[in-house]
């Protein structure tokens, strides 16, 4: 039997070899399937479509080809039983859905799905494939009425899916009830903790969060990793420090199969005099973070080396606010809401060299499209700040800080490590400091200001003990925090009352636009970083305002960011080794305002000469990379660690102050 067995007449067996003796009905054909016999069910079918084509003939067809292991038939079977009128159209047309997504054709079960929309919404079963897709695909604005049907399924996959989908607007509020009502449903289940755990940790809910974390943390302590599977690779990030467990979040992937990788890196590959760079991301518009810093990146690529395409799936809600002409960081292929097959025909179709994934495991990812053969190459930056656990990705882009030796054991990418930071950054486009006063924030003048301006998901409970403890030590000081929302102010506010901070020495402020957001920093004294994950894109924004940033020397990729920003503009010494260093650091600073303001001046006099706003020295080291790559694969040799030598210091200014 083959797989293209249905036809416009839904004849199996052309052949009339198949025939029986038995009378010819669908009674018999019936008997025969019940009884085990699908063949000779099929024989007697095959029949019947001359006679009887009907609904129950075809559906009858699709349950023998189930058994027989068809399903792709299967599917086309009932989808013509879901074409004739009667009462059972519409599980007919379901079961058709159900097999074509089960088979991997999303297109096919996605026209089924979306002709019975509305029945959709009560429906999980259906609600289930219409997200699944929608949500691969990042058409969000599609999937939102389906929240609640998933949530309240019994079927533990329907409930997985829609956590997934809770997950990803952590403000919407009916995100925040679904979660905590699937939480109290089902307490036992792991992946609706860790899930609520997200919620928690989001508006600084300590006293929740404390609770539910000592449960993972027990399960932990007996050597139970397993369980860190339930967790969100992304979210896990901002709890769990450990390099070695980090590796055990992998809620929503599936293994990565090696002999698809190896058949990915040995297909034949035409190769041309350029090389031909792939980047994929949702983020394509200039007021995203990401693009703050690499738009000049793209620009700078030597277009007589490289030929770049952006293979974007940026939603047109966020295309809608770009300003810049996008057309100067390369070709422009839109993948937006198209299936993982479909990006695979969309890159090949340009003979891509070295594709680059930008997202990792973050928010409107398309990762799991680098486990089709893309390019010779795959490649993962800039996005996600760890490895890319279950994703087919040969290299790694970080630097020595970042990937340190000690990390290699827990990565399945090679190291391709720059030799000055992994982070680009961008000194065109980015608003340069205007003069503020603190009169005009409403900052007091004469104490000492620590300030943080990281996402308070990124404040645990361990950084606002160490704060605590810098703050009594040094008393003529106060912490400025800036604040999501008023519910993250209360619950801040009360946990540093609790640790006996005076209300006084917190000041909060609110987000801001970002222009006003640069001018802002330069009025506090020192930015204090936050860990297990560091400020990242935040903490180069503070360095480029002139405000310097005190961390403390990480454990994995997400907490050694602000090491990597800091090296890359000579100011190791603001590295502390451990968190007592950085305790004593803090007070110290706090003590000798003339420290400070020595490096404010020397991040002013280094903006434009050191590596970390460097973009074209940048470029260059990363183009270096890209050519080690692309004549490895030419070569046959697999994928290895390298490390890219570094230009020669500059001896003047890339660009005026």
């Amino acid at each position: 039997m083959r797989a293209s067995a249905i036809d416009s007449h839904a004849r199996i067996f052309p052949s009339r070899s198949w025939v029986l003796n038995s009378k010819v009905s669908f009674s018999a054909a019936s008997k025969d399937y019940q009884m085990g016999r699908y063949t000779q069910s099929l024989a007697t079918l095959n029949q019947l479509m001359d006679i009887q084509p009907d609904a129950k003939t075809y559906a009858l067809l699709a349950k023998n080809l189930v058994q027989l292991g068809f399903k792709a038939d299967a599917a086309k079977a009932y989808g013509l039983a879901g074409n004739c009128e009667g009462p059972n159209s519409y599980e007919y047309q379901k079961q058709a859905a159900k097999l074509h997504y089960e088979t991997g054709n999303e297109d096919d079960a996605l026209l089924i799905a979306m002709r019975n929309l509305s029945k959709a919404q009560e429906d999980p079963e259906l609600a289930f494939i219409i997200t699944a897709i929608y949500l691969k695909r990042q058409q969000r604005d599609i999937i939102r009425p389906f929240k609640t049907v998933l949530s309240q399924s019994a079927n533990p996959d329907h409930m997985r899916l829609a956590a997934l989908l809770l997950s990803d607007d952590l403000n919407d509020a009916t995100n925040q009830s679904l979660s905590r009502n699937l939480f109290k449903r089902f307490p036992g289940n792991l992946a609706f903790r860790f899930l609520h755990l997200v919620f928690a940790r989001e508006f600084n809910e300590f006293e929740e969060a404390s609770k539910h974390q000592a449960v993972i943390d027990a399960s932990l302590a007996k050597g139970d990793v397993e369980i860190l599977r339930k967790d969100n690779p992304f979210y896990h990030l901002h709890w769990c420090g450990n390099e070695d467990f980090n590796r055990y979040a992998t809620i929503g992937t599936t293994p990565l199969n090696p002999e698809r990788v190896a058949f990915r890196r040995n297909q034949p590959h035409s190769w041309s005099d350029k090389i031909r760079i792939g980047y994929m991301s949702s983020d394509f518009w200039d007021r995203h973070a990401t693009m703050k810093l690499l738009q000049r990146i793209l620009e700078l690529h030597d277009k007589d080396r490289f030929e770049v395409t952006l293979f974007c799936h940026t939603g047109p809600e966020y295309l809608k606010h770009n300003n810049t002409d996008r057309s100067r960081w390369g070709r422009i292929v839109t993948v937006h809401g198209f299936s993982d097959q479909g990006m695979l025909a969309a890159v090949r179709e340009h003979n891509i060299d070295i594709m680059v994934d930008l997202k990792g495991h973050t928010s409107g990812s398309r990762a799991s499209a680098f486990n089709l053969p893309l390019a010779p190459v795959h490649v993962g930056w800039l996005g996600f700040p760890g490895s890319t656990v279950n994703i087919d990705l040969d290299y790694v882009i970080g630097d020595h800080s970042v990937l340190p030796e000690v990390a290699k054991p827990f990565y399945h990418e090679k190291f391709c490590r720059l030799p000055e930071s992994y982070q680009p950054n961008d000194p065109m486009h980015r608003p340069k400091p205007r003069p503020v006063t603190r009169e005009q924030l409403g900052l007091p003048e004469d104490a000492f200001i620590f300030a943080s301006f990281n996402g308070n998901r990124k404040i645990t409970p361990e950084t606002i003990e160490s704060w605590c403890r810098i703050l009594k030590r040094a008393p003529n000081t106060v912490l400025w925090l800036m604040a999501n929302t008023p519910r993250n102010q209360a619950n801040l506010l009360k946990q540093f009352q609790a640790a006996g901070i005076s209300a006084k020495r917190i000041i909060f402020c609110p987000r801001a636009p970002y222009e006003e957001h640069i001018d802002r920093q330069q009025a506090a004294d020192i930015g204090i970083d936050t860990f297990p994950v560091n400020g990242h894109t935040t903490t180069s924004e503070q360095l480029w305002g002139g405000l310097p940033v005190l961390t403390v020397k990480g454990t994995n990729f997400a907490s050694r960011v602000s090491e990597s920003l800091l090296r890359a503009i000579d100011l190791p010494d603001l590295v502390a080794d451990d968190l007592q260093a950085y305790e004593d650091m803090a007070v110290e600073l706090a003590e000798n305002p003339g420290r400070i303001a020595e490096y404010k001046a020397h991040l002013k006099e280094k903006r434009y000469i050191a590596p970390l706003f460097d973009a074209e020295r940048f470029c260059d080291h990363l183009e270096q990379a890209y050519e080690i790559m692309a004549e490895r694969s030419k070569q046959g040799l697999a994928p290895d660690h390298m490390d890219i030598p570094a230009l020669p210091p500059r001896t003047a200014p890339f660009a005026a102050e």
